[in-house]
């Protein structure tokens, strides 16, 4: 690094320093006002006031979690409970026995006092480098009752001649130590603001639950289409053979002659059977995601497609079996919802795979350019795409404004 970048560097340290140490001033504020609410918890008016300063102390922590991460370039992330508009005594204890709100509270205190010391200090660092540097000049105008002070009394020439050594003594401070207290003040909000560890295990359990629910609410689906399927097709196609078969037997009782034709027909009803189970099947899991991949799939469902499809699949990676075949079925169903209701004339599919700490994301995007309106409701292919989504934890995102064009993102993490 030159030293204009490091110069830059320090600069920018000072400027994070000093607006904190302004910022500082509000905290002591905030924590002011934060003891006065909480003397009031005696008296009902406390109760009605923790909601509303509970409002501001989130804001002025937001504040904070941008500034740091703004410097750091590492975001800090917040989670909160939601405050209710018309918060009861239960809510309101709720809220004051929160982490974040502790977190929050910790903060205030802490930053209000250590901000505001560490913002002076840095500010000075500097200031006295240049006023040591300057001493030699001006130090013989000051009376002698009142000599300079620094870190010692300047009476004399011997002791003006030392203070350009006292200033390459701040100068030498504030280059190595301005960074670090930046870091330091940047590095206590997003350890005192950031969600603790409980609280992500919370939410990770929370998720769980509810992807668990819509596994089991997909799963319920999907048994009920597999019922269905088999109900309305290939068990009325076996009861029809099996009539038709009873049908030939009576014929070659009473009229031989008869019975060939009726075969023939329990033959095709039994072949059209078959051929709808193989399909169910194939609907279970589609064997061509085991012989050609996901890829290959997809580019089956795109050559089949009523509506002229691009399908671009150069990002994509292999994923376990199960996360393909829910990318498969999406597809399938949202080239569907193509077909039936868009009007579009062209659907562009885009598969990718990017690189997280989950494990990879399977990012499937479906964009059309017909009239637009789709909306994800219940009983719609869109409905079951977005349970299909959730039982893997992924994010379905629908935007499709009246006049198109419609775009269907979904992503589904490969590492659930």
């Amino acid at each position: 690094m030159v030293l204009g970048d490091r110069l830059a560097t320090r600069w920018r340290a000072l400027r994070f320093l000093a607006v904190e140490a302004v910022a500082a001033v509000v905290s002591l504020c905030m924590l002011t006002a934060g003891l006065v609410v909480a003397a009031l918890l005696v008296l009902i008016v406390g109760w009605l006031a923790v909601p509303r300063y509970l409002r501001v102390l989130r804001w002025w922590a937001g504040r904070a979690r941008l500034r740091a991460g703004r410097f750091t370039g590492r975001p800090v992330p917040e989670r909160y409970p939601p405050i209710p508009d018309d918060p009861g005594f239960a809510d309101v204890f709720r809220l004051l026995a929160a982490p974040a709100t502790r977190r929050d509270a910790s903060w205030v205190a802490i930053h209000g006092v250590a901000a505001l010391v560490i913002g002076v200090i840095a500010i000075g660092l500097p200031l006295g480098m240049i006023n040591s540097f300057a001493i030699p000049f001006y130090w013989r105008a000051l009376p002698p009752d009142e000599p300079v002070s620094n870190i010692y009394p300047v009476t004399s020439w011997w002791g003006a001649a030392g203070m350009p050594l006292v200033g390459v003594g701040f100068a030498i401070l504030a280059w190595w130590g301005i960074p670090a207290l930046a870091r330091g003040i940047a590095g206590l909000a997003g350890t005192l603001l950031a969600p603790g560890r409980e609280t992500e295990l919370s939410e990770r359990v929370s998720a769980l639950t509810v992807s668990r629910a819509a596994a089991l609410d997909a799963h319920a689906a999907e048994l009920r289409r597999i019922e269905r399927d088999l109900h309305d097709g290939a068990q009325n196609r076996l009861v029809a053979v099996v009539m038709m078969l009873g049908l030939a037997e009576r014929s070659l009782r009473v009229a031989p002659d008869q019975a060939l034709p009726q075969l023939l027909r329990a033959q095709d009803a039994a072949a059209e059977a078959l051929s709808e189970l193989r399909t169910l099947v194939h609907d279970i899991y589609p064997p061509v995601l085991d012989e050609l991949g996901l890829g290959g799939a997809v580019s089956a469902l795109a050559g089949r497609s009523s509506v002229p499809c691009v399908l671009d699949v150069d990002g994509l990676r292999r994923a376990p079996a199960a996360v393909e075949a829910a990318a498969y079925f999406v597809v399938a169903e949202a080239l569907t919802n193509v077909a039936k209701h868009s009007g579009a004339e062209q659907v562009r599919v885009t598969l990718s795979t990017c690189d997280d700490d989950r494990g990879g994301t399977l990012v499937i995007d479906v964009r059309d350019d017909g009239v637009g309106g789709a909306i994800a409701s219940s009983g719609s292919g869109l409905s079951g795409i977005g349970r299909r989504v959730a039982a893997f934890e992924g994010k379905m995102t629908l935007d499709s404004p009246l006049g198109g064009p419609t775009r269907l993102e979904v992503e589904l993490p490969c590492g659930f």
